[in-house]
């Protein structure tokens, strides 16, 4: 059991670092028109990665904590950006608002019991048993998938 609530620990140390890791990436690309993963630009990557670790993963881990076994649909990124991207909205606040909510996560995570971390939810695609604990997992991941598009930009 002490292994496990340290790597609770170490994964939401890990999340906040991640968050400000990418937040550097973003700001050092310098234009939030270059062009990252394929069409999409730091700027777009970095609506996505916010909206995703809200809306997606920290939605998930909120309801996974005020429900039993809620269940998931599965998220449409691609429908997400077209209906909710803002071309106008400013990387500096994309990001401060996508490193405040990582923060608040890991704010309120801290403050659950450990139990809390064990609670199950569905997915449509997946299944059951998905634990919160996965939740933040994925979250991490993912933006840790985006961080690594951003350092391999960098470096061509």
């Amino acid at each position: 059991m002490k292994e496990l609530l340290e790597y609770r620990v170490k994964l939401l140390e890990r999340l906040r670092e991640a968050a400000q890791e990418f937040r550097a990436a973003c700001e050092a690309a310098g234009d939030p028109a270059a062009k990252v993963d394929g069409d999409w630009t730091v700027q777009q990557i970095a609506a996505h990665t916010r909206d995703v670790s809200r809306f997606v993963y920290g939605a998930r881990v909120h309801q996974t904590i005020l429900e039993e076994n809620p269940s998931f649909k599965n998220f449409d990124a691609d429908k997400w950006m077209l209906e909710h991207y803002d071309a106008q909205e400013s990387l500096s606040t994309i990001l401060s608002e996508f490193t405040t909510y990582v923060e608040e996560l890991c704010v309120m995570l801290e403050s659950q019991p450990r139990e809390a971390w064990s609670r199950v939810s569905r997915h449509e695609i997946v299944g059951g048993g998905l634990t919160m604990q996965l939740w933040v997992e994925r979250n991490l991941a993912h933006i840790e998938e985006h961080l690594l598009a951003l350092k391999k930009m960098k470096n061509k």
